[in-house]
């Protein structure tokens, strides 16, 4: 839909940047947008600002007296989140810790639930962002309560640059006892159990700035002991040294205190290397390899039985898992419990057994995603014969299969999917029943009729690639077809492993609710079918992702979901970089593109944020034959001048630390430069917000940033009309 006002984009000047990467030349026009405080930069930026104000001007204008009304679509939002939120519980004898986020509240909490003296319990709040920053910009990353429950171990953030602060507090007296302790992004807290009281744990934390290169500041982790109330720059240093500074590791101690087991994985690549050590022999000892150098992802923890469990994609693309004894944790003396399964992907396990000192186990729970919908069975602990099935809620998404730390027959559990706000659901392993255990505190909203439907689509090289499509139920007929072609949200990730579940949405429902179609395509690189499905859309092998996508909104068009004057595509982060792809490969296909924190110059990607822990998902652009594979399919490197480009919305926030924002700036430039279509017919814009970043936000900021999105693709896909 064109604009009654005539937009006008801000000069950007080209310059005659051309490096010779491995024999040939890579223009770069607007590098000079990589420096956010360089004059020119910061005039550019303020001047898209500008571009984008004049327009929103107008659309909330028009926007008046429909479901996309500035005020209608924000109450609806907040109407649609206004159940609220609560976590999966963790237990620490007879305390509960678990997050709650009240309906309104702008965050989540941390509270504690206690025995109380008349018998009932009651519920303390421990951690409250708002509490700390009224302004609503710190973030709480993570939490973990020590062994016998009497501390607290919580990070947060401000500003959105994740750079996570540890603090300890007493959870008695809310008192804070230790912190902070920075450069704690990322890590894990292990507690060590001790009956002495001199509280210590295992995590992880960066080098000091002055140890470490400049330009390599935000990796180089180690893993340090900690006790509780000492300078943590006399922690003690327990592993990572000499290995890849781009490592991440994980750390965790077993429930009885003796056994420490460190993971570590470079970047994102999907390999873990595993080692063990027993921590009888003292708080530093020698780490014994339970799997290092395997190209396969491993997860081991050692049960209340003593047994050395391991959930890996050794041999097993799809999951397996094997058990083992600490004492000789090998590869080779692993035994396979449960096996890979032909179609579905193994996700999580839990063990039931009698609680206390009763640790034998009575049963095992096993989490799958079948074609991305979640299904639990239940299986003989000693031989794996699968049982049955533990009965959930509907088919959506289970997360988080959580057993109390003393044992005991119950586990719990997050149940979602696509019209269903995430509660909590307890299985007994007594009775076989499963029950609803905590619901947001708030009241569901009411929901319009909505119907749920599954496509199958052959990508470019026949693969099969599976989307959900919703829409209102009186948009289809009996068969689940389409009434009418209408406007459509595709939205997609594929990448790292990261699967597309169904889950409740609220972005989804309003704009269903609205009248239009909202699709979610479980692409290659994603982890809807295990790790084989992931390495077919990484790396040298990254063009399928796009294919997938095309495939897909091809079928949308084809078989009359939508046209392509109302097909919209929308992702963030490396979907940004899925949508960046769409607009510049298949710019005949959409009308609208949401492209949301992306990743856009994959020939310097890895020079910024946190890029360089990339290259195993992309490919590194230092390696001719890599090279090749980046420039094949990088967004800015394919703007084609005179071509007519999808209306765009590039979202970007200024305390982004993972995905630098200037990879819009540069591709925003380069669009507005070679678009053939007028700005009023097909606006190439720019929206920036300061004080957040790439993860948590505020309830507030949530709302503002979805309904501008939705607003957007609602007036270029005709919705608004």
């Amino acid at each position: 839909m064109a604009s009654s006002i005539r937009l006008r984009y801000p000069a950007a000047r080209v310059d005659d940047v051309v490096d010779l990467l491995h024999g040939r030349p890579v223009a770069d026009p607007y590098r000079w947008l990589e420096d956010p405080n360089d004059a020119a930069t910061r005039e550019w930026s303020a001047a898209q600002d500008a571009v984008y104000a004049a327009y929103r001007t107008e659309l909330v204008e028009r926007a008046a007296g429909t479901a996309f009304a500035a005020g209608t679509l924000d109450q609806r939002m907040r109407s649609l989140l206004g159940a609220g939120h609560v976590g999966t519980p963790v237990w620490r004898g007879d305390l509960r810790f678990q997050t709650r986020r009240e309906p309104g509240a702008e965050h989540a909490v941390v509270v504690v639930a206690e025995p109380a003296p008349d018998g009932g319990v009651r519920e303390r709040v421990l951690v409250d962002p708002m509490a700390l920053d009224p302004e609503g910009t710190t973030t709480l990353d993570a939490w973990q309560p020590s062994t016998d429950g009497r501390l607290l171990a919580y990070q947060i953030s401000s500003g959105g640059t994740e750079e996570s602060v540890l603090f300890v507090l007493d959870v008695q007296s809310g008192e804070l006892v230790d912190g902070p302790v920075d450069r704690a992004r990322y890590s894990p807290v292990a507690w060590v159990p001790d009956p002495d009281g001199d509280a210590a744990f295992y995590y992880v934390r960066r080098l000091a700035p002055g140890l470490v290169p400049a330009d390599e500041r935000a990796f180089h982790r180690r893993v340090w002991l900690h006790r509780v109330g000492t300078d943590a720059d006399q922690d003690v240093e327990v592993f990572g040294a000499g290995l890849e500074p781009t490592n991440y590791y994980g750390v965790s101690v077993s429930r009885d205190g003796r056994w420490l087991l460190v993971s570590a994985s470079a970047g994102t690549a999907p390999r873990t290397d595993v080692w063990i050590a027993d921590l009888s022999a003292g708080p530093v000892p020698e780490l014994r390899e339970v799997a290092v150098g395997h190209d396969a992802q491993v997860g081991a923890w050692v049960g209340r039985d003593g047994l050395l469990y391991v959930l890996t994609d050794l041999d097993a693309p799809r999951g397996r898992l094997a058990v083992t004894r600490p004492e000789d944790p090998g590869v080779g003396t692993w035994r396979t419990l449960l096996a890979q399964d032909d179609e579905a992907v193994l996700e999580d396990v839990a063990l039931l057994d009698g609680g206390g000192d009763q640790t034998v186990p009575t049963a095992l729970l096993a989490s799958w995603r079948r074609h991305a919908v979640s299904e639990v069975s239940r299986h003989d602990p000693v031989t794996g014969a699968r049982l049955g099935e533990v009965p959930l809620p509907g088919l959506g998404s289970v997360s988080g299969l959580v057993a109390r730390r003393d044992g005991g027959p119950e586990i719990w559990f997050s149940y979602t999917d696509h019209t269903t706000v995430p509660s909590v659901q307890v299985y007994d392993g007594r009775t076989g029943a499963t029950s609803l255990w905590a619901a947001p505190p708030g009241t569901p909203p009411d929901l319009p009729a909505v119907h749920v439907g599954r496509l199958e689509v052959p990508s470019r090289d026949g693969t099969v690639v599976r989307a959900f499509v919703v829409t209102r139920a009186d948009a289809v007929d009996e068969a689940g077809r389409p009434r009418t072609p209408a406007p459509t949200v595709l939205y997609g990730y594929g990448g790292f492993q990261v699967s597309l579940d169904p889950a409740y949405s609220a972005t989804t429902l309003a704009w269903v609710e609205a009248g239009g179609t909202y699709v979610v395509a479980n692409l290659r690189g994603g982890g809807e079918e295990g790790e084989d499905w992931h390495r077919a859309g990484m790396r040298q092998h990254k063009q399928n992702v796009f294919d997938d996508f095309h495939a897909v909104a091809e079928h949308l068009v084809a078989t009359g979901w939508t046209t392509a004057a109302q097909l919209a595509c929308w992702g963030g982060s490396n979907g940004g970089l899925l949508v960046g792809a769409a607009v510049t490969q298949r710019p005949d296909l959409f009308a609208a593109a949401v492209c949301s924190a992306p990743l856009l110059d994959m020939v310097r990607y890895q020079l910024f944020g946190l890029g360089r822990t990339w290259t195993e998902e992309y490919g590194d652009a230092e390696v001719p034959e890599e090279l090749d594979w980046l420039l094949g399919y990088s967004p800015y490197h394919r703007v084609v001048p005179g071509t007519r480009y999808p209306a765009t919305l590039f979202t970007v926030f200024e305390g982004d630390s993972r995905v630098d924002p200037l990879h819009a700036r540069k591709l925003a430039a380069a669009l507005q430069a070679a678009t053939s279509a007028a700005p009023d017919e097909a606006p190439v814009l720019v929206r920036r917000e300061t004080g957040v970043g790439h993860g948590g936000r505020s309830l507030s900021r949530s709302i503002g940033l979805t309904t501008e999105e939705l607003q957007f693709v609602a007036d270029r896909t005709g919705l608004l009309a």
